[in-house]
């Protein structure tokens, strides 16, 4: 198996007591999206952020990395991709939680594009649900593109989730949005989500400012719980 690493950010006092994982995009690579750690350190102060660069070079843009190769060719290929890169991102989690001495419920999983169909389609199946998921972006991704309830039986965990789009995204259209909030409800997993307005494949500050809120708000109750 394919070992991943990539940069990280130490919390902002003392010994971490939560991860944020962040799983970049499609020919971006971990320093993508590393610093979204950085402006949300004063509301997240014990998070330990970690970014990890996608196992394989990515054809389109040789200087990035993706988590599987789109070609669009084959209707099925998100699907293929994501379950051939699981188990690479889940020996990262289980090992980065394990060299921090984290539990599971201390991680959290925030995506984009690409990422954010990782991060949903890991996070809902580990064995213990993480704190949240925040997906930027992208969309759950299913068999053929199917319903949600083709993945029913493999969901595990119900951990909180947060998806953020733009609404001139021409890359990865709106409607992915509500499609994949449908489904994640059609799957009982809490699901809230935000549309920025005027705003295409990316995050604006409104975006990032929603998806750091949320964090603290789910590390606060699972601290509490």
């Amino acid at each position: 198996m394919a070992e991943i690493d990539g940069p990280r950010l130490e919390p902002r006092r003392g010994a971490a007591r939560q991860l944020v994982v962040f799983l970049h995009g499609y020919g971006a690579d971990g320093n993508d999206l590393i610093e979204i750690g950085r402006a949300w350190q004063a509301l997240l102060p014990d998070a330990a952020f970690v970014s990890p660069h996608a196992p394989e070079r990515c054809m389109q843009a040789p200087v990035g990395r993706q988590w599987f190769s789109l070609t669009f060719r084959n209707p099925d290929e998100r699907w293929l991709g994501v379950n051939k890169a699981a188990p690479v991102l889940e020996g990262f989690i289980d090992a980065e939680l394990a060299r921090r001495n984290l539990p599971p419920t201390a991680l959290a999983l925030v995506g984009f594009s690409q990422g954010t169909m990782m991060a949903l389609h890991v996070g809902l199946r580990r064995a213990v649900a993480p704190a949240a998921i925040v997906g930027y972006s992208g969309m759950l991704v299913t068999p053929n593109d199917g319903p949600a309830e083709a993945i029913a039986k493999e969901i595990k965990s119900r951990p909180p989730v947060l998806l953020v789009h733009g609404d001139s995204d021409d890359l990865i259209p709106v409607q992915a949005l509500f499609l994949s909030s449908q489904g994640l409800a059609q799957l009982e997993v809490p699901v809230e989500w935000h549309l920025s307005a005027g705003i295409g494949h990316g995050i604006d500050p409104e975006g990032l400012r929603h998806g750091c809120e949320f964090l603290a708000k789910r590390f606060r109750a699972v601290i509490s719980a």
